[in-house]
């Protein structure tokens, strides 16, 4: 690993050519210098960059003129701190809990009918944040793809994005060919992380969003019953690359009649909310800036999202910021923020329930594919 980060390190600052265009967008980089800076301070020793400071966001690939990739140098090195110096991350207890309870028996589960060959796979925070949206979006889909099942579990982002690679990679394969075994052929995920890891990782396995294919039945949507202005929209930025997955969302929100203003900052040159990474756990300042940001931009538009995660987040810092989700099932409150959100620890309470409508509704046929197998 330590060769192979030299050796990313040796090409970024040969190939950085220190024209500031990612410096200008990202706080971090603004504090540590050019990514060839950072890589250079390496390879001489004179410095070492703290890699958990960056959000993982990829907006420096987005705007790098010669296509370089730092994001993907900080991840790696967050990956060599991880396997050579084996930190406490006693910082990071309660996302790491918060991943090891999504993947728990307790609440995870699977619903497979007989000929499921497909399944919601709505992540973790939808479904305790909102469960009647993750439960009305399984339904809405179901009416497209009747033997549609869903799997209550995480796709352990989290690990990912600290540098556990050897227990992600391990934790993911478990599921993925459980899946793989019993027949999926097809994921639609609610959640961009778990559409980014599955994309990334799954081999054998299709993924789409609910927003796509709701988008392709658009012309069916109702038309929202309050009038509402001007709407803009913050794509999370673990999609800035799925330029199909954005225009979906735009197609939806067109339909339901809104009028939809770009933000400076949208589409692949989207920024992150400053969740991203978990850096606001070692350095909420940091994390905070990228949330101004975004409130900055915004104006006085409502804000339209459709990562969980984004939305509470950008909630937190004071801006009106609904979920997709929210305003598909229930628009007349969501366009007036009355939408009912759960936090810590009902979230828990909901994800229960929600496993226990799958069961009552006589909907899993293979529940301890999952959850009978957990770590």
């Amino acid at each position: 690993m330590k060769d192979s980060i030299n050796q990313q390190a040796k090409a970024l600052d040969e190939d950085c050519t220190r024209c500031q265009a990612c410096v200008s967008h990202c706080a971090f980089l603004q504090k540590n210098g050019t990514p060839g800076d950072i890589a250079a301070s390496l390879l001489t020793g004179k410095a070492e960059i703290d890699p958990f400071a960056c959000s993982l966001c990829n907006l420096c690939a987005a705007v790098c003129p010669v296509s370089l990739d730092p994001g993907a140098f900080f991840l790696d090195k967050r990956r060599q701190i991880i396997n050579r110096d084996q930190p406490s991350l006693q910082a990071y207890s309660s996302i790491l809990k918060y991943e090891q309870r999504g993947s728990s028996r307790i609440f995870s589960c699977s619903s497979l009918p007989t000929d499921c060959d497909t399944v919601f796979f709505p992540g973790c925070t939808l479904p305790g944040t909102r469960p009647e949206t993750a439960w009305s979006l399984y339904q809405q889909l179901k009416t497209d793809i009747p033997q549609l099942g869903m799997i209550l579990d995480c796709c352990h982002k989290p690990s990912h994005d600290l540098g556990r690679q050897n227990d992600f990679l391990s934790w993911f394969a478990k599921m993925h060919d459980l899946l793989l075994r019993h027949g999926v052929r097809h994921i639609i995920v609610a959640c961009p992380n778990c559409y980014k890891i599955f994309h990334e990782y799954s081999r054998g396995l299709t993924v789409r969003t609910a927003w796509e294919i709701i988008a392709e039945t658009a012309s069916e949507l109702p038309l929202p019953l309050i009038a509402t202005g001007q709407i803009t929209i913050h794509d999370p930025c673990p999609l800035r690359d799925h330029q199909h997955i954005q225009q979906a969302v735009r197609t939806i929100l067109l339909r339901l009649g809104l009028k939809i203003r770009e933000m400076e900052h949208s589409r692949s040159q989207t920024i992150c909310c400053g969740e991203g990474g978990s850096v606001a756990v070692l350095n909420p300042e940091l994390a905070g800036q990228w949330g101004a940001m975004r409130k900055m931009e915004a104006g006085n538009d409502l804000v339209i999202s459709y990562c969980a995660g984004c939305t509470s987040f950008l909630t937190r810092t004071g801006l009106q910021t609904i979920h997709l989700g929210d305003l598909l099932v229930n628009p007349e409150q969501a366009l007036v923020g009355k939408a009912p959100v759960a936090r810590a620890p009902m979230t828990y309470l909901n994800r229960i329930k929600l496993k226990r409508r799958l069961q009552k509704a006589g909907k899993i046929s293979h529940e301890q594919i999952l959850s009978g197998q957990k770590k």
